[in-house]
């Protein structure tokens, strides 16, 4: 699928969604059928996975077994993403890029065009970018330097050579397949050597070594560095066959075109058959240097970076550092952005595809390199420790997350200020323990990713297997795994259907953010955090790093207080604040409209951005300062050029708004956040051609019930649970200039609201409210282990609701699927509506209330209204799923070898070897009291 086709598909969701038949139609009825609410499901909207080809030992029948148990669970499409293999299976792995392994690719993308699905995959095998066709000489780069004394009237008595040190052999070793071992680089190539006088005199004296010899004697005293370009010997990371080699040097233009030139005529068959080519985060370390670097910085930073050399040393320090630091860190940002991004997107977009990439960690300008692409992508990894009742946290089993909803907002902000329409996730990354994750720890986590702007979630992930491999089937190294082949497969359509409803509404219209944040990217560069800078010339923005570049800036501290106040927010950079105009006093960007600019106090601003600003402000858009910038960015001239800013800073002083206290000068621009914000409901907002959705999201241990205000005036307002796909007409208050809806929400609970400005006739939401007590559901509790294993356990009777791990030995074992069964007599047959609690669920259940099928409970809270109740004897049917935990357990308790994998094969959350064999036996079953509350329904 090309961006226009994203962008068609997008139009018809929004055309199918409006409320409003005509432009003079005030009332409009639904019948209340959520097939009429809901937008049609399209493939995009539907979650993707992460599909990890082991040793791309693949065939055709397994493909098409497997797309097509994705494609009944609610799969939209694969990113195809070979790794490292399995033992054993040696002989049937495919060599990347050979015909033979583009015709499976080729056969995976016909049987996703039978199956209604779609595929993105990765270039190469592993990541980062890199292979065997990665020369040497095309290999990420990095700087050494040198030194060395000489004294008046002596000559160097030692050779000028530089040596790859241990660590890049290491690097290299690290991530070689068996059997491959390509040669390390030759050593480090001198590009310049320099000497200094004490007066800071610099003599050029490249020319004067030969063989590492240096012909040159001094009339006096000389410092000589010497600047080599070393390679940092990184292989690629988990590669497979046909895909081991160096990584790229991501800063050369003519390293990516080599690396490039083998797809040239491979990918033919594929042409206008892929929907994207994906790129994983930027994870190259230690790489700053490419050949040619001091020519491109000269060009670009107006002075020659050789001339300063001894401020690059290690334990350098000053403003003089600083600035000549943060030079070099702008320089390789626009390399990459041009060298990397700009010749595969051509390539990519030139070969009938469309990107998609992950450009944390990148040594760039994130908004720009997020921006780049068509689709942005974000990543979450570990988990979030969650305040909401009867949702686990076990710290044996889960690391706190590094990455937060202001660190995914750079992939969304990438996404609107660029005019694109999705922002793509790589979710669950090392959410939990392998064989821990529950369907319920994930909806939290994929909903604040939704909050953040994601409305196209790739799942991590599930790995490739053919029918013939034992349980549990093949497995990356890195939880979370979604197999067919485990339990909670069983289950996990319930939570893929979710994501689809949620994502259909988040892909319609256009999001509606209505603050433009400044990043000050400038004060990255120059570290503002650090007084001591040498020899740190590389800054990678990762989201493992973010507590040092991110989270103690200004910038987060305002984002963060804007968000709290209820303003919904997007990022902008230097680069797309030149694109920004004022239109009817609104900021317009790529589409959007933003009610104003709002710029954090910041150390370094470049004299157009601020000269942008004023401008914006002139022209009577809405600019807002914490405070005025001290000083420009960079070395050269930056004491004239500071005097300029502030000249500019005078002359536009009038038009822009400073005060130290943001909100309250938006308040007194008469902007206001959303008061929702206060109630502690987390929410999304976009526009639907001028009508308002919003995603609201309970993550609070606190019940909402009571009216929630609007920043928006309508007539009707929609009520629509994508848990249920239930939609009805909310309650309203009348005559209020802004609207208020009334909304019941329990801690974990969402709901979308849709407003109309026209009036609808449609059936009402439901609002419902406890009448009495709960009655516990008691009595002679059959249990029956329907499927699963290593083996079926007997059947039994239970007084008493425990884990079924006390039963016996085959039972704690079991991991699989057991059904609950008892009769129960109607406690009130005057009662039509009963909240059914099922207590604590290990970990996900589907109900039958006499034969007839009340739903899958798979998230917190473990709850439902159902009408389904009959005078007299009743009878109530439970199917629980557990985790695949247990069986592990016994399977390594036992020593039965199932961790068959070549590389890192299995390790665990600290990347130490996995083991289970020490793991007590995880809770599994129905846990405690099942209760029936009477409902009445609830007029507000």
């Amino acid at each position: 699928m090309r961006s226009r086709q994203i962008s068609t598909i997008i139009l018809f969701v929004v055309l199918a969604t409006t409320l409003g038949t005509s432009c003079s139609s005030q009332t409009e009825t639904l019948s209340g059928n959520s097939d009429e609410t809901w937008p049609e499901i399209t493939t995009t909207m539907k979650p993707w996975l992460r599909w990890w080809w082991m040793g791309s030992a693949v065939d055709k029948e397994n493909i098409s077994r497997r797309m097509e148990e994705f494609a009944e669970a609610g799969i939209g499409g694969v990113e195809i993403f070979p790794i490292y293999g399995v033992k054993g299976y040696e002989e049937q792995y495919l060599k990347h890029l050979s015909p033979e392994w583009i015709e499976m690719v080729l056969h995976t993308v016909n049987e996703a065009d039978r199956l209604g699905m779609e595929v993105d995959m990765i270039m190469g095998t592993g990541w980062p970018y890199g292979g065997p066709q990665v020369e040497p000489e095309y290999a990420a780069g990095k700087m050494h330097i040198q030194t060395y004394k000489v004294k008046a009237g002596t000559r160097l008595d030692q050779k000028i050579v530089g040596n790859v040190p241990d660590e890049a052999e290491l690097a290299r070793l690290q991530y070689l397949m068996p059997g491959e071992s390509p040669d390390m680089p030759d050593p480090a190539k001198l590009l310049h050597l320099f000497a200094f006088n004490k007066d800071g005199e610099k003599v050029e004296l490249t020319s004067r070594v030969r063989e590492g010899n240096l012909d040159w004697t001094p009339d006096e005293e000389y410092d000589l560095y010497a600047i080599f370009l070393g390679k940092t010997g990184q292989m690629v990371k988990r590669s497979s066959l046909g895909g081991a080699g160096f990584v790229l040097d991501h800063f050369s233009d003519e390293a990516v075109l080599d690396f490039l030139e083998p797809y040239e005529n491979s990918m033919d068959p594929l042409h206008n058959r892929l929907r994207a080519i994906f790129n994983d985060s930027y994870e190259i370390y230690g790489a700053d240097l490419t050949p040619g670097f001091f020519d491109q910085f000269s060009q670009r930073r107006g002075y020659d970076l050789t001339d300063h050399i001894p401020l690059l040393l290690p334990g350098a320090s000053g403003e003089e550092v600083m600035r000549v630091t943060s030079d070099y860190r702008e320089t390789l940002s626009e390399l990459v952005l041009e060298a990397f991004s700009g010749n595969w997107n051509r390539w990519v977009h030139e070969h009938t595809f469309i990107t998609r990439q992950q450009a944390h960690g990148g040594p760039a300008n994130l908004l720009d390199y997020y921006a780049a692409a068509d689709i942005q992508e974000c990543e979450s990894f570990y988990g979030t420790t969650f305040n909401i009742p009867g949702l686990r946290w076990e710290s044996s089993d889960a690391k706190e997350a590094e990455a937060d909803l202001i660190m995914w907002k750079f992939a969304s902000s990438g996404t609107h200020i660029s005019g694109k329409d999705l922002t793509s996730s790589e979710t669950f990354t090392w959410l939990r323990e392998h064989f821990k994750t529950a369907l319920s720890q994930c909806k939290p986590e994929l909903e604040q990713m939704l909050l953040s702007g994601v409305n196209h979630m790739v799942i991590h992930g599930s790995s490739f297997f053919p029918d013939e491999a034992a349980w549990p089937g093949w497995k990356f190294y890195a939880s979370v795994h979604f197999s067919p082949y485990i339990s909670t497969w069983r289950d996990a359509p319930g939570m893929f259907q979710y994501i689809a409803r949620c994502q259909s509404m988040l892909q319609s219209g256009k999001s509606d953010n209505e603050i433009l944040v400044y990043w000050p990217f400038y004060d990255v560069m120059d570290d503002v955090n650090s007084t001591n800078l040498g020899g740190q010339f590389l800054q990678q923005l990762s989201i493992h790093t973010k507590d040092h570049w991110l989270a103690p800036s200004r910038f987060y501290k305002l984002v963060t207080s804007l968000i709290d106040k209820g303003y919904s927010v997007d990022f902008v950079s230097d680069r797309y604040l030149e694109k920004a105009e004022v239109t009817g006093g609104k900021i317009s960007l790529s589409g959007m409209e933003y009610e104003a600019l709002v710029v954090p106090e910041c150390e370094r601003m470049p004299m157009n951005t601020f000269s942008l600003m004023a401008d914006l402000a002139g022209s009577g858009g809405k600019v807002v300062l914490e405070g005025w910038p001290e000083s420009v960015p960079g070395y050269h001239n930056y004491q004239e050029r500071t005097g300029q800013l502030k000249q500019i800073i005078e002359e536009a002083g009038k038009e822009i708004v400073v005060d130290q206290n943001v909100t309250e000068a938006l308040a007194g621009l008469g902007l206001q956040g959303e008061s929702l914000k206060a109630t502690g409901l987390g929410f999304i907002r976009r526009d639907l051609e001028g009508e308002k959705v919003y995603f609201m999201v309970n993550h609070t241990p606190g019940e909402i019930d009571g009216y929630v205000p609007l920043n928006c005036s309508s007539k009707s307002i929609m009520i629509m649970d994508p848990l249920t796909g239930k939609t009805g007409l909310g309650k309203t208050k009348p005559g209020k200039a802004l609207s208020e809806v009334y909304l019941q929400l329990k801690p974990g609970q969402t709901l979308f609201i849709r407003t109309s400005d026209k009036k609808i006739t449609a059936p009402e939401w439901e609002y419902f409210q406890e009448k009495g007590d709960p009655h516990e559901i008691a009595g002679n509790w059959e249990l029956k282990f329907v499927s699963g294993g290593p083996v079926t356990p007997e059947n039994a009777n239970l007084e008493e609701l425990t884990s079924w791990t006390e039963l016996s030995m085959e039972a704690e074992a079991f991991s699989g699927t057991a059904r609950y069964k008892v009769a129960l007599d109607n406690p009130d047959p005057e009662v039509t509506h009963w909240l059914l609690d099922l207590g604590d669920v290990r970990e996900s259940a589907r109900v039958w209330i006499n034969g007839e099928e009340m739903g899958r409970f798979w998230s917190v809270p473990f709850s439902g209204v159902t009408s389904l109740l009959k005078e007299g004897e009743n009878i109530l049917e439970i199917e629980v799923t557990n985790l695949p935990a247990n069986r592990i357990i016994d399977m390594e308790k036992k020593g039965v070898e199932w961790k068959i994998f070549h590389n890192l094969n299995i390790v665990d959350l600290d990347y130490e070897i996995f083991s289970a064999a020490d793991w007590d036996p995880v809770p599994s079953g129905l846990l405690g009291r099942v209760t029936l509350t009477p409902l009445r329904r609830k007029i507000p």
